[in-house]
């Protein structure tokens, strides 16, 4: 599942011209791929298309030898309102609600089990299920005008699953105050808590180009092994992750990239990746 090859692209490909079922532009090159959600007319709601989007394009990319990094951000000034609230209406079924959660569940279980990391750019409001989008991400840069929150609960409906993500990236306080009081926080509590990796004070794009320029640079298949076995570690005690670490250290020396970066140490060069 993790292991594939890489070559830098050496043009940029344009996959599809808006349509009426197309919100997600999907543009890749030199190894970075670049969704953006571009839904107006919902302010880039986590609709059950969107989500529906975001997933089939992150597959489609994730599966390409030349990817090494996604990034996902928006058309405007809005990353996301969250879920569509027409869809979790009280004229919905219940089952019809569930699928809207299911399908977001299987969102966040794509970005975690992608085998290249996904970065969120945020350049405004991300809210609710958006805001639950950016913490579950790899790494997310914003703007200097971008501000986050979990309004769920001035209108009925508490931000479980939001909380969810952002428990796991910032403190219980923020988390909650957050998900009580449904206040907005700007860009610099939301990185002074760890829910933004940085501010870019000048150019997002060309910060956010910058970290995948050097990601881009890595093994593939060191990035994925080092990926994967973060989000199994999270979870275990200090000594079970110590134990299944060492072994997963054995391992990386043991893949042919792991064996080439060791040796290109030793002898003062720079690596030749093969990325398997």
């Amino acid at each position: 599942m993790f292991a594939r090859p890489f070559y830098h692209l050496k043009h940029s490909l344009h996959l599809g011209a808006r349509n009426s079922s197309n919100f997600v532009h999907a543009t890749v090159q030199h190894g970075i791929a670049n969704l953006v959600m571009d839904d107006h007319d919902t302010r880039n709601a986590l609709s059950i298309k969107m989500m529906q989007e975001l997933i089939q394009k992150i597959t489609e990319f994730e599966s390409a030898n030349t990817t090494r990094v996604i990034v996902l951000g928006s058309a405007n000034s809005i990353f996301s309102t969250g879920h569509d609230l027409k869809e979790m209406s009280p004229e919905r079924s219940p089952e019809e609600h569930a699928k809207v959660f299911q399908l977001a569940t299987q969102l966040m279980y794509k970005i975690i089990d992608s085998p290249v990391p996904i970065i969120a750019k945020v350049d405004g409001i991300a809210v609710a299920a958006g805001c639950q989008l950016v913490a579950q991400c790899d790494l997310a840069f914003c703007s200097k005008k971008s501000s986050f929150s979990t309004p769920g609960i001035h209108f009925g409906v508490f931000c479980s699953t939001p909380g969810i993500a952002l428990a796991r990236v910032v403190p219980k306080a923020t988390a909650l105050k957050l998900l009580y009081s449904g206040i907005t926080i700007g860009a610099k509590e939301a990185e002074e808590k760890g829910l933004i990796t940085q501010i870019s004070e000048n150019n997002l794009d060309e910060d956010v180009k910058a970290v995948c320029d050097q990601i881009v640079k890595k093994s593939r298949t060191v990035v994925e092994l080092g990926k994967r076995f973060y989000y199994q570690q999270v979870d275990l005690s200090l000594k079970e992750a110590y134990k299944m670490g060492a072994q997963v250290m054995v391992d990386n020396l043991s893949l042919e990239d792991g064996k080439e970066g060791v040796r290109a140490f030793i002898e003062k060069r720079k690596p030749s990746w093969k990325h398997r």
